[in-house]
């Protein structure tokens, strides 16, 4: 390997998640809301066969009266909670 193939600089991304993983657990939390929450909805992410799969799979439980749904406001709610449940022990 060259030398510098060894040294090359950070990407911003690399930069950006070196700096995100040393966030607390409560600010990282935040941050993956705050950028979910800034993801455009005309840009959906790719996603493999497997996970389609079982999308469909999930989507027909619901259609089907099988599952109910959990609004995501009381799931987020609900993991926050858990964490600062978790810090306090």
């Amino acid at each position: 390997m060259a030398r510098e193939d060894r040294f090359q600089p950070m990407t911003q991304f690399e930069s950006v998640l070196s700096a995100a993983s040393q966030l607390s657990v409560d600010e990282r939390l935040l941050l993956i809301d705050a950028l979910a929450a800034s993801v455009p909805d005309d840009h959906p992410p790719t996603h493999s066969p497997e996970w389609l799969a079982e999308i469909e799979r999930r989507s027909a439980e619901i259609d089907s009266g099988a599952v109910t749904p959990i609004p995501w406001e009381t799931v987020r709610e609900r993991l926050f909670n858990r964490t600062a449940s978790d810090r306090a022990h």
